[in-house]
This record gives structure tokens, C-alpha cells and sequence, in this order.
């Protein structure tokens, strides 16, 4: 029986092949070609929709792993590997990755095919650094893409093949500054605010209790004074210290997430900062909308949720994010704003984030791929110009559709 990390999605795969290899994978693929049964790529198990569930074969390729080679600008990486031992990888070598996702215990195929993010108005996603791939295609051959046919495969949601190596830009490592301060949802959401005028940025909402709180940073020099706060001063000396944050922010109480994480502020490398040292078992749906839609969108959802007692029982993460190029990565297009629900694992999330979707799809909302969402093929064809073209390359890499599931043919479309 596979589960995965919240516990929330389950299956009973007919067998599961642990390829040591990318020729193990061709193996996988063509054993399964010849049982005529479906195969599904899976990573860390992170995701919370149902791409990795399968009836059939799961291909568990977390033995991939080790970096290939290491440039000054370009690191190749097998995709098993997690962010965590990149990120590790890199610091050795005074380099990083200019997007750092909130969980390090991803595999670099699964950030990829689901378009892990960040959050920063001028940096985009995981997908976004990819320069190149390895792949199995469903005819158990591999492949090689770069430049413009990567959009296809930026967020692929294991539809067109195993990745098996992956090519990403990197940046010099640098420290990064960062803050946390308490405000107002309608002053820290504002187009033109602390989201986008900062390298990375998040808002977490109290939604019923109109409590928020900001978290920035900016990349500083070595040795350099870090920026003051760019806030009220009354505001700033307010949030000094930890003890006055966590009076300010008293819904954060033990037992719910992502309390004050500094105690004001810190300095350090990025990857050390932004992973979140205290992930919690959690399901979630999240929602990329147009940026200018963010604020006028939570105010929607507080009323929906308050007027139907749904409670809001997790803080609201809100994330920024640069348009991107991947054809269904869901900020493909627009400079994106990013809304996270999230809710305690055990608990009957289906009515509430059945109108979370109702209400952002509304309002321009696509899904992240790796959260819960009731999507289908033709919601999918009216958010994506290039759905049609993802489609067509599928027809080329898996004419067998020796990569669909249940969820995919949903999706996609059989």
C-alpha cells in the first residue's frame, strides 16, 4: 500500500520497479509495455491531488540521485535527487538556486512536473530554471529536449515520461535578509506592496479574525548592515521582538502553523531561511490567480467561508510569482498571486475546499497541480491557450499513454 505525506491519498500498485538507472527505467517502462499496464512516476509523495495514484505499476526512482556536473551557471542533476541534497550540493560550491520552494524534501522531477514555486514577484518557478532534460518516453526511449520545447515539459505532471536527468541555472550563493511584521490583509495585499517590492515575500491571513503577517527578504552584502524595515515605525517597533509578534498574531496558537519563524528577523543563505522547519502533515489546495485579482479574491473567500460556517481552522498563505513559459504551469502567462488552504489532516476538507475552487476559479484561478482540486479536461482548455499543443506532444511521447491514470485521463483527457 502506497500513502502519501499527509495521508491523505492511498493506493494498492499491482508492483513497484526501484530503477537504479536510466537504463533501469527503460527496462520499467518496456516490462510494463509488455503486461500492457500503465506506469506513474513517483517522487516524495508531497502532492495531495492523485497524480501518482495507480491500480498499475509505480515507477519509484528515488535512487536517481547524485549531481551529474556542476557549471557557473548551470548545475545537471538526476531527478530523484531532493532539493535538499541540492541545495546542499550547491553550497559547497558558493552557488544556490534562485528560487528556494517553502518544502526541500521534494524530488527535482516532482517540483518540476507540478510547478513548484516560490515567492517573489520578479523570480519564477522551479520550471522556469530548467535548461534541459533527460526523459523516457512511453515507448521506453530516452530523449533530450532544450530551448523552446522545454515549455512542453516545464510542468508535464508525468504525462510525457520519466525525467531522468535535469539541467537548472544557478546563481552565486548570497545572504538573504528577512523580516516578519504584522499588518492589515488590505495593506500587505495591495498591488505595488510588500509582495512585490521585495526578492522574496508571503503573507499568512487569520482570515476570520482580519490578523495578518508579512515575511520579505532581500539579498545583502557579505559583512553589509541589514535594510531597516520598510514599514511604519510604530508598526516595526511593534514587531521587534518575538514576544510582541506573537502578542500581535495570538491566533497562531500551538498547534496551528507557521508561527513567528525569526522573532523579527534573521540573515543567512536562502535555502537555510526559507524551508519551513516545521512542515506539518497538512492537505491543501492552492490557487494561482492574476495578481491584480489577489486582494478583491481573499475578501471573496472570507465571505463565502463565513457565510456558509466554514471555518478557516490554517492560516492563509499568500505568494507572489513571475508569468511563466511552461504551458500548463498554472502562472503560465501573468505575473501570478498564489492563495494556499490548508487543512489539519484527518479532518472533512471536501466542503471547504470544494468552495475555495468555486470561488477562485471565479475569480481567474488555475490549480496548483500538486493540490486538491476537482478540475477536469474542459476547465482545463479554457485556462490554457496551449493545451492543445501539450496534447499533441503527448501524442508523440506517449502514444500508448503508458503514463496516463485515472486522474490524468480527467485532466487530459484519454
Amino acid at each position: 500500500m502506497w500513502t502519501n505525506w499527509s495521508g491523505g491519498r492511498e493506493c494498492r500498485p499491482r508492483a513497484t520497479d526501484r530503477p537504479l538507472d536510466e537504463a533501469g527505467v527503460m527496462a520499467a517502462v518496456a516490462r510494463a509495455a509488455d503486461r500492457g499496464l500503465r506506469i506513474r512516476p513517483v517522487g516524495a509523495g508531497h502532492s495531495d491531488s492523485p497524480l501518482a495514484v495507480t491500480d498499475d505499476v509505480h515507477l519509484d526512482c528515488s535512487a536517481l540521485t547524485g549531481i551529474v556536473s556542476v557549471g557557473t551557471d548551470r548545475v545537471r542533476i538526476r531527478a530523484g535527487a531532493t532539493l535538499a541534497s541540492l541545495h546542499t550540493a550547491l553550497a559547497e560550491k558558493d552557488l544556490a538556486l534562485d528560487v528556494v520552494p517553502d518544502s526541500d524534501a521534494l524530488t527535482i522531477a516532482g517540483a518540476i512536473g507540478t510547478g513548484t514555486h516560490g515567492s517573489g514577484a520578479a523570480v519564477g518557478s522551479l520550471s522556469a530554471q530548467v535548461t534541459g532534460v533527460r526523459l523516457v518516453d512511453g515507448l521506453a526511449a530516452v530523449r533530450r529536449f532544450e530551448g523552446a520545447d522545454l515549455d512542453a515539459l516545464r510542468t508535464g505532471l508525468g504525462a510525457l515520461g520519466v525525467l531522468t536527468e535535469v539541467e537548472l541555472r544557478v546563481v552565486p550563493a548570497a545572504l538573504l535578509h528577512v523580516h516578519e511584521e504584522p499588518g492589515t490583509p488590505s495593506e500587505l495585499l495591495e498591488d505595488g506592496g510588500v509582495l512585490d517590492r521585495h526578492r522574496w515575500a508571503e503573507v499568512e491571513l487569520h482570515v476570520p479574525s482580519g490578523e495578518a503577517i508579512a515575511r520579505w527578504g532581500d539579498v545583502i552584502e557579505p559583512g553589509s548592515e541589514p535594510p531597516p524595515p520598510r514599514r511604519d515605525p510604530v508598526r516595526a517597533a511593534a514587531a521587534g521582538s518575538a514576544e510582541a509578534l506573537g502578542r500581535m498574531v495570538s491566533w497562531l496558537a500551538p498547534g496551528v502553523w507557521r508561527s513567528p519563524r525569526w522573532g523579527g528577523s534573521a540573515t543567512g543563505p536562502a535555502h537555510r531561511l526559507l524551508v519551513d522547519p516545521r512542515p506539518q502533515r497538512a492537505e491543501f489546495t492552492e490557487w494561482a490567480l492574476p495578481r491584480e485579482a489577489l486582494d478583491a479574491a481573499v475578501r471573496e473567500l472570507s465571505a463565502a467561508t463565513a457565510a456558509r460556517g466554514l471555518e478557516l481552522k490554517a492560516p492563509v498563505l499568500v505568494r507572489v510569482g513571475a508569468a511563466e513559459s511552461g504551458w500548463l504551469h498554472p502562472a503560465f502567462g501573468r505575473t501570478t498571486g498564489w492563495i494556499a488552504v490548508r487543512a489539519p489532516r484527518g479532518t472533512d476538507s471536501g466542503p471547504l475546499f470544494d468552495l475555495v475552487g468555486t470561488v477562485l476559479t471565479a475569480a481567474g484561478g488555475r490549480p496548483h497541480w500538486a493540490g486538491r482540486h476537482d478540475w477536469t479536461a474542459a476547465e482545463v482548455d479554457q485556462a490554457y491557450p496551449r493545451a492543445a499543443e501539450f496534447r499533441r506532444m503527448r501524442d508523440q511521447l506517449d502514444p500508448q499513454r503508458r503514463f496516463a491514470s485515472t486522474h490524468l485521463d480527467t485532466v487530459l483527457g484519454p
